[in-house]
C-alpha cells in the first residue's frame, strides 16, 4: 500500500470543476484523484480524504485542496495538475499500542423491514428524528443524541475492525451530501469526523481494515483512517 499526500494545481482545473473541489463536493474530488492512476482499469484502487492545505509555517488554513490517498498502487503525479508526495504504507502494529486516529465517516446501519435487510439509515438522523422540526433540532438535548449515536456507531464496531476505543472520541463536522446522477434521485450520504485515541487489538486485522476503509461512501471521501503515534 502507498499512503500519499496530493496537492492540486488550481491552474489545471476548469472553472467549473475548481468550485466543485473547494465546495468539498465529493464527486468532482474522486474523479479527480482517478488521474493518479492513468493506466489502471479495474474497481477503484484508493481511499481518500479532503482537507485544507496550511501555511507553510503551520498556521492557518490557506484555503487549498489537500488530499491524503491510501492506495494499493503507486499513484502517478500528474504535472500542471497534481502532486503527489508518496510513501510505502507498511505499518508495523503491536497489541495494546495507543495511537491517536482521525476518521471522516458515514455512519448507517441496514433497517429491518419484516424481519429482512432493507435500506441504509443514517444514525445521526435516527437519532434527531425524535425531536421537533424546528427549534428543538438545534437544541443542547438533540446536538448530544446526535454526538452519542456517532460514537456508539463506532464503538459498536470497534473490537471487529482490530481495535477499541479507551475514551470517548471527538466527534464534529457533521454534514449531508447529494451527488447528482444522470438518471433517477441523486446519491444522497452524511458524513461525520472523528478524532481521538484508538488501542490496538488485533494488529493483522487493524491493518486490513485501514486498507478496505471504514463504513460506506468510500468512493466519495469517507472511510480513510489516518493514525499516528501521539
Amino acid at each position: 500500500m502507498y499512503l500519499s499526500r496530493v496537492r492540486v494545481d488550481l491552474n489545471g482545473l476548469s472553472r467549473g470543476a475548481l468550485f466543485d473541489i473547494m465546495d468539498g463536493r465529493a464527486y468532482a474530488a474522486h474523479q479527480l484523484l482517478w488521474r493518479l492512476f492513468p493506466e489502471y482499469q479495474g474497481p477503484r484502487p484508493f481511499l481518500f480524504r479532503q482537507e485544507m492545505e496550511e501555511s507553510e509555517e503551520g498556521g492557518a488554513p490557506r484555503g487549498l485542496p489537500l488530499f491524503y490517498v491510501l492506495s494499493d498502487r503507486e499513484p502517478a503525479s500528474s504535472p500542471g495538475l497534481l502532486e503527489a508526495q508518496c510513501k510505502p504504507f507498511i505499518p508495523v502494529l503491536e497489541v495494546g499500542e495507543r495511537l491517536a486516529f482521525r476518521l471522516r465517516a458515514n455512519p448507517t446501519v441496514a433497517k429491518s423491514v419484516s424481519g429482512k435487510r432493507g435500506q441504509r439509515a443514517d444514525v445521526l438522523m435516527a437519532a434527531k428524528y425524535p425531536f421537533e422540526a424546528g427549534g428543538e433540532r438545534k437544541s443542547q438535548a438533540c446536538v448530544e443524541a446526535m454526538d452519542a449515536a456517532a460514537r456508539e456507531w463506532l464503538t459498536e464496531r470497534a473490537e471487529s475492525w482490530g481495535f477499541h476505543l479507551p475514551a470517548e472520541p471527538e466527534v464534529g463536522a457533521y454534514r449531508q451530501h447529494a451527488l447528482p446522477k444522470d438518471k433517477g434521485r441523486p446519491i444522497r450520504f452524511s458524513s461525520v469526523d472523528y478524532e481521538g485515541l484508538i488501542e490496538v487489538t488485533d494488529p493483522g486485522r487493524l491493518i486490513e481494515t485501514l486498507a478496505q476503509g471504514l463504513g460506506r461512501a468510500k468512493a466519495f471521501g469517507c472511510g480513510l483512517m489516518l493514525l499516528r503515534r501521539p
